[in-house]
């Protein structure tokens, strides 16, 4: 099964070199949270918590600070999304990777709202979870096939709604950074967008952090919908 990314959550400095991920992973059942947890650790990422319920995920994503959680939607006590919101809102740099049974528009688009980096579904193959988590927590967002798309018609389609009165005036961006923002609107990774302007990785994460700085905005679900609005996205 093919992964495909879409750039949203903020930037923040990858796991000091020699360390490994630290990950929590939030799961009702069990059986699959211990399942999860060992194929993570397995394979050289560091399981620093789990929880099995919203409420208890919320504490102990706050006492532990992983980088990346691993979050079901259907929990007992505060459900996915919620948890979802209150850890982002928390630590912004904290990234929220949902893997979920459900592959229901309106719950994808609930979880991105909140602040989820990425969504996958339970089926997906062991491979593909532990490269899922490699790259959200580097700042990649990975998604099941075809929700990629869906969430970048969703910002679309909020695009052409009116907009807000009184808008801020928006600071003057570089001609670079206006060219990988119309990149991260076309939905590329940073990989994409670093082998097209021939730049590094880290160069590319720079200017993205840069651009959301100047724009005042929190991360990158709302970085795509700006370009959108702007029209950036059918401009390449």
């Amino acid at each position: 099964m093919t992964q495909q990314p879409i750039d949203q959550q903020p930037i923040d400095q990858q796991a000091p070199a020699g360390r490994p991920v630290r990950v929590m992973v939030v799961d009702d059942h069990p059986m699959w949270r211990d399942a999860v947890s060992r194929d993570l650790a397995e394979a050289g990422l560091d399981v620093v918590a789990t929880a099995g319920d919203g409420e208890e995920a919320v504490r102990r994503a706050r006492a532990c600070s992983p980088q990346v959680v691993v979050l079901d939607l259907n929990l007992p006590g505060l459900p996915g999304a919620e948890v979802c919101r209150r850890v982002v809102a928390h630590d912004p740099t904290v990234r929220v990777l949902v893997l979920s049974a459900s592959g229901e528009h309106a719950d994808v688009l609930e979880a991105v709202k909140s602040g989820a980096t990425g969504y996958l579904v339970k089926s997906a193959g062991r491979e593909e979870l532990l490269d899922a988590v490699r790259r959200t927590a580097v700042g990649d967002a990975v998604f099941t096939p075809g929700l990629a798309g869906l969430v970048l018609g969703e910002f679309r389609r909020l695009a052409a709604e009116p907009p807000a009165p009184a808008a801020p005036v928006v600071p003057q961006l570089t001609a670079r950074e206006t060219e990988v923002l119309r990149m991260v609107a076309k939905g590329l990774s940073y990989k994409q967008i670093a082998d097209r302007l021939v730049l590094s990785h880290r160069t590319v994460q720079n200017h993205v952090q840069n651009t959301l700085g100047k724009l005042q905005l929190h991360n990158r679900v709302e970085l795509v919908r700006y370009a959108i609005e702007q029209g950036l996205d059918d401009e390449i």
